[in-house]
């Protein structure tokens, strides 16, 4: 394959030139163009790096499409493969909540190992478009959350984990009302039923998370799997994580929290939906002000696989980033902190993940997206 006319981002610049893919895999990027007639025009459009996403819940949303309904796993999964391929992502890390709470909303252990059955059914099929690794999210003021890692921790796609607590009264929810106006977008609930399951998260959290935690991190550390922590918003939490040998502060809610986890060395990961929507629907630390505080590393899409693409243009245009820098968030830091090392970049020696970009107004619109050099959108 050889391209003329693109716009290319590489780390440091953008330029319009030729690159040349043979074997999946980039073997030349050069300035200005070429008198090979077969070569691809692509118009002056962009040729971004592919996309590489963390942490993303967008498959829950094919999994449950209304309250109460249930989709099977296997077409929950190639659906949400077919838009996050269509969002330009190359490589996706499938968020999976392990640790079974049903009064706060989180699935159950059969779902989640009819998820990772899927995943790693569909993937040695070769019928997905996206390459995906599981990211376990371990919901540790859970009684059966070591047990569903022990199921798990050998999943052949496993790559990432993260310790998480969403008992109402700290981190994410340390507004109570918050968290129960979260509860209530599908219909109020009575003030009893508050207070009782209030009381039995704490009594859960007070029984499970710090002995859970321990145990998770103990695991992760014998695996070799990379961990995260989540939500963390005191110091004492980045301290914490400092002390377990965590690499990456997803959504940290303070920038208190951001600036603790820099100052150890620790990545952190923000929702590209908080850049786009201008801040957090959580009411938590904006990742704009983060990003010009250069506190931001890397972008998730979280919940909108689209929104990668959009916080990239939106950080140039609203944090005075350069288009390289904003790009390094969704492609190179990730692929960096995941130990990802033969994509992230377009640079000659690596994998042929990119995408076709073209602008409408201040909207990027991907038009194709490749992976090994083979368009998959």
């Amino acid at each position: 394959m050889l391209i003329r006319n693109a716009r290319l981002v590489t780390r440091d610049e953008v330029f319009t030139g030729v690159i040349r893919v043979e074997d999946g895999v980039i073997r030349d990027v050069e300035h200005g163009t070429t008198a090979v007639r077969e070569a691809e025009d692509w118009d002056g459009d962009y040729l971004l790096p592919g996309l590489i996403e963390l942490h993303t819940d967008n498959l829950e949303k094919h999994l449950a499409p209304r309250p109460g309904v249930q989709w099977n796993t296997d077409a929950a999964f190639v659906i949400h493969d077919a838009q996050v391929a269509a969002a330009g992502i190359t490589t996706v890390f499938d968020a999976l909540a392990i640790g079974s709470r049903t009064n706060a909303g989180l699935r159950g252990r059969d779902l989640q190992m009819q998820c990772a059955e899927s995943l790693k059914r569909l993937s040695a099929r070769k019928l997905l478009r996206a390459e995906h690794f599981l990211h376990l999210r371990c919901e540790i003021a859970t009684a059966d959350v070591v047990d569903s890692f022990d199921s798990l921790c050998a999943h052949p796609l496993l790559r990432l984990a993260s310790v998480m607590d969403h008992t109402p009264g700290q981190r994410q929810w340390h507004d109570r009302e918050q968290w129960r106006r979260f509860q209530e977008r599908h219909g109020k609930l009575s003030d009893e039923h508050v207070a009782n399951t209030l009381a039995e998260l704490s009594i859960e959290q007070e029984r499970y998370a710090d002995a859970h935690r321990s145990e998770i991190v103990a695991r992760c550390k014998r695996l070799g799997i990379p961990l995260a922590s989540h939500d963390d918003t005191l110091i004492e939490h980045v301290e914490q994580a400092r002390a377990d040998g965590i690499v990456l502060a997803e959504f940290p809610t303070t920038r208190i929290a951001a600036e603790a986890a820099h100052a150890h060395g620790i990545s952190t990961i923000m929702g590209a939906p908080n850049i786009v929507r201008g801040g957090s629907h959580s009411g938590n630390v904006s990742a704009l002000e983060l990003a010009q505080a250069g506190l931001l590393d890397i972008l998730s899409s979280d919940y909108v696989p689209s929104s990668l693409m959009t916080a990239v243009f939106e950080l140039v245009d609203k944090a005075g980033w350069s288009l390289p820098h904003a790009m390094a968030t969704v492609s190179a830091e990730p692929a960096r902190t995941a130990g990802l090392h033969d994509r992230g970049a377009i640079e000659a020696g690596l994998r042929a993940d990119f995408v076709r970009v073209t602008m409408l107004d201040a909207l990027p619109v991907p038009r194709a997206t490749y992976r090994g050099g083979a368009r998959i959108v």
